[in-house]
């Protein structure tokens, strides 16, 4: 299958999209993971993200683009991927469907993780940091023994500036602005498959394969 995970920030993508793609037998391929290789192994492509990245640039389009080509020729992505984070835009998905376009094949699903504000707002203003060994803690659904003490080496524990609500919120503006909309792009190419994100890791996982099992070949 040749799936693309979406989803705002605090959905569980990472999460789900390991054990997903531990599932269906296909990689995972998320533009992090490729950012990381190309700077590690000095590629062209990644002195060039690199350079972008030092200056707290976005790394542009077309450099993403020609990054994600490379993985996705590679030979464990011949019989399907799950992209996860990629595309971020529409420009980003139109370019995918032409490359796929150009292999003769296409996207199977895009499966986008629904989740409403209020609950990423709770999934990440609850989170804190240990300042000591940087082990981090939910306040609801991970919290240590003693409020705001490390149970692992008896640091204090903080929320750091980005899991502040106002932070989260502007993140989740941001995300409407210029992710969402591939939501309405996919709708319309009748591939787009939402699922409920809310609930144990567990059960969202069980939930999406239920989803994905009437896509299988």
């Amino acid at each position: 299958m040749r799936i693309v995970l979406v989803g705002p920030p605090g959905a569980g993508k990472g999460t789900q999209a390991q054990f997903i793609a531990s599932h269906l037998s296909v990689p995972k391929i998320s533009t992090g993971d490729i950012f990381r290789d190309n700077v590690s192994r000095g590629t062209e492509l990644g002195r060039r993200a690199q350079a972008y990245m030092a200056r707290g640039d976005l790394v542009p389009d077309e450099v993403t683009i020609a990054m994600v080509t490379d993985r996705l020729g590679e030979d464990d992505a011949q019989n399907g991927f799950l992209l996860d984070g990629f595309p971020r835009n529409v420009p980003q998905a139109e370019k995918l469907s032409k490359l796929l376009a150009s292999w003769h094949t296409k996207l199977d699903v895009v499966l986008e993780l629904v989740v409403d504000d209020d609950e990423v707002v709770r999934r990440l203003s609850g989170r804190r940091t240990c300042r000591r060994c940087g082990r981090v803690w939910h306040v609801s659904f991970d919290p240590p023994t003693k409020p705001d003490v490390c149970d692992v080496c008896g640091g204090e524990l903080f929320q750091r500036d980005d899991d502040s609500e106002d932070t989260i919120r502007h993140r989740l503006e941001v995300y409407q602005q210029q992710t969402s909309p591939l939501a309405s792009f996919y709708a319309d190419e009748g591939i787009l498959l939402g699922i409920d994100a809310t609930g144990p890791v567990e059960e969202v996982t069980e939930r999406a394969l239920a989803s994905l099992r009437r896509f299988l070949r």
